[in-house]
């Protein structure tokens, strides 16, 4: 071979190793068959669906207190589940209740039925149209999650949101819905000086035009559930059952007492909050300390 050549093909090599990593990688179809969950990644002007591998370990039994919520979720999937009318939902409340992970216990209760988890980041809501139309024909009902939804204040962008909620959401297909987590009922912040202007029209009140526009977002959803601070008997119950359900594989042999009952406590009074989450980690470090101790 002719060097000048060898020294070309050698020359465009180099030049395609460093322009590949600048290339958007090819993409493979989703086989909604066995992938049950994947995450909306935006990508210049346009995104893909990056497929998730998922733990089911995650069971509506094991969410504790919030019997209410749970119960009204869970019917709300149901009936979407089984092609029935069905409500976007808002569940909004303390952080750490447990919210994200009933969403999560609902994809392990009816992955078998058909139901998948696409989550999608709040800045990439605006990307809604074009991810409803890539499911719009297929046969598995799609639940868009979106998880710590909110707007700082200043931020105007909540006006563009709501309408693509609106555009989105009306002329989605049966098979897709939106549930959104957020530690703000109405999604941004409301101050004082929201309603300081009231005026009066025909003898009744009506809110400042500011409220009502920050309000409107949130109307957006048909299902709203409240998720509030644990007491501290809630607290223990959690921490109780996750002990449990952590020391049962392990063979570890444990007694519920007065220690183990302060340790919890010490443990939440050291982060400031008593919750879920804090529970959930309590448990962990305590089953995993017992596990180290010789003879366990």
């Amino acid at each position: 071979m002719d060097a000048r050549w060898t020294t070309f093909l050698d020359r465009a090599e180099a030049v395609l190793a460093r322009l590949e990593p600048l290339l958007p990688s090819l993409r493979v179809a989703i086989d909604w068959r066995e992938c049950l969950a994947a995450r909306w990644h935006r990508e210049g002007h346009n995104g893909y669906l990056q497929p998730l591998q998922v733990s089911l370990d995650m069971r509506l039994d094991d969410l504790l207190g919030v019997d209410r919520q749970r119960d009204q979720l869970a019917r709300n999937t149901r009936q979407f589940v089984d092609g029935l009318p069905a409500n976007h939902a808002l569940l909004w409340g303390a952080r750490g209740t447990g919210k994200s992970s009933l969403v999560r216990a609902l994809l392990a209760e009816h992955a078998g039925a058909g139901l998948r988890l696409i989550e999608i980041e709040r800045d990439h809501l605006a990307d809604l149209p074009r991810v409803v139309e890539q499911l719009a024909k297929l046969p598995q009902r799609f639940v868009l999650f979106c998880d710590d939804l909110s707007f700082e204040a200043g931020e105007g962008d909540y006006r563009v949101l709501k309408s693509v909620l609106d555009g989105s959401l009306e002329r989605a297909p049966d098979n897709v819905l939106l549930y959104a987590t957020s530690n703000r009922r109405h999604l941004v912040p409301e101050k004082q000086s929201d309603n300081e202007n009231w005026q009066m029209v025909d003898g009744e009140l009506h809110p400042n035009e500011a409220v009502e526009d920050k309000i409107a977002l949130s109307d957006r959803f048909g299902l709203w559930l409240s998720f509030y601070p644990f007491s501290q008997e809630h607290f223990l119950d959690v921490v109780r059952h996750w002990v449990g359900v952590l020391a049962a594989p392990t063979g570890l042999r444990w007694a519920w007492d007065e220690a183990l009952e302060k340790e919890a406590i010490r443990w939440a009074l050291g982060r400031g909050n008593r919750n879920g989450r804090c529970a959930y980690q309590f448990a962990r470090y305590w089953v995993g300390l017992k596990l180290l101790e010789p003879g366990a």
